[in-house]
């Protein structure tokens, strides 16, 4: 069972890494129907503004779920909701960190609003949100 509500306090952290491969990104086509060829055709991917694949950017945005539902405030969580806006793409061999940090809990409504985010193996943000959350009940 992850944090309740009474355990979880503003500040409080969790991350979660994975390095971006190639069969991820297959996969991820696989299971979401996405076949954009900026992710899948390298040959087509060289002609785009990036010149190379680029991960999906829900992919990345998986990662925050796994902090979610793994960690912070962990199983049982219920995801509300969540924010996002891409700033940089993920390539192929990129290290991805997602990290959720508890910025408001309203204790009467049980819900939790975390900051999200996800950088890349440089420190550069890819990814930054908001997720609202319902946290498991004691």
């Amino acid at each position: 069972m992850g944090y309740t509500i009474e355990q979880l306090e503003v500040g409080q952290q969790a991350s979660f890494s994975k390095t971006v491969s190639e069969f991820d990104v297959y996969m991820f086509a696989g299971i979401s129907g996405d076949f954009n060829p900026a992710h899948i055709d390298q040959t087509y991917a060289e002609q785009t503004a990036f010149k190379t694949r680029i991960a999906h950017g829900m992919l990345s945005a998986g990662f925050i779920s796994t902090v979610l539902g793994t960690q912070l405030p962990g199983p049982g969580t219920i995801y509300i909701s969540q924010s996002m806006t891409f700033l940089a793409p993920v390539t192929i061999g990129d290290t991805i960190t997602a990290t959720a940090e508890v910025v408001e809990i309203n204790a009467e409504k049980k819900r939790v609003r975390l900051k999200t985010v996800c950088t890349n193996q440089s420190g550069r943000e890819v990814l930054t949100g908001e997720a609202l959350v319902s946290p498991p009940r004691g």
